[in-house]
């Protein structure tokens, strides 16, 4: 979950200049500049754990895969936030703002791991601003603490199905890239409750 830094209102390069110097990860919500929280144990395994799983099965397609290193535009106005994972597919498209090239725009897929503090701002608000992104075909949502994948695939038309995978016995499938990920790889090495 994010935490506000202070209440001066920013503009994108004063933002992107104060990333740059950080050593510590900002959002940056239409003036707002806002902490990242720390992520626990189970966060960080089951997000690399599911980034080396879509590189894997992405290897000889024109697919790359970046962790949350990596921060993406949502907006036009001015929404910048750093996705657990995701895919973009051909040529990377940088935000023209950053100069360093850390905003990538041309996403068809993000994961997000979801945190009691940051589950409700992942379904809700952040997902409102990840559909902004016209190249977005599926955003995945991991739970930490009991097996369950669940998938949001835009169509079309502009409409959302939802898709879960809830059994350690089965796979999660991301539908735009036509892959399955075995529960059990997502989840291996954490112990569930």
């Amino acid at each position: 979950m994010s935490i506000p830094v202070q209440k001066h209102r920013h503009t994108v390069a004063e933002y992107l200049a104060m990333e740059e110097a950080s050593d510590v990860r900002h959002e940056y919500h239409d003036g707002e500049v806002l902490a990242m929280a720390g992520g626990s144990l189970e966060h960080s395994v089951i997000s690399l754990n599911c980034a080396a799983e879509l590189r894997s099965r992405l290897k000889g397609r024109p697919c790359l895969v970046a962790d949350s290193n990596l921060r993406v535009r949502t907006s036009r106005q001015g929404r910048y936030v750093y996705p657990d994972a995701m895919v973009f597919c051909g040529p990377p498209q940088f935000d023209a703002d950053d100069d360093k090239r850390q905003t990538i725009l041309n996403l068809r897929v993000i994961v997000e791991v979801l945190s009691p503090s940051t589950e409700g701002y992942d379904r809700g608000d952040k997902f409102a601003q990840y559909r902004r992104i016209e190249s977005l075909e599926e955003y995945i949502l991991i739970s930490q603490d009991r097996p369950n994948v669940e998938s949001l695939l835009r169509h079309a038309d502009g409409a959302w199905s939802f898709q879960t995978h809830d059994s350690m016995e089965t796979a999660a499938i991301i539908r735009c890239l036509e892959i399955e990920i075995p529960m059990i790889e997502i989840y291996a090495g954490i112990k569930l409750f």
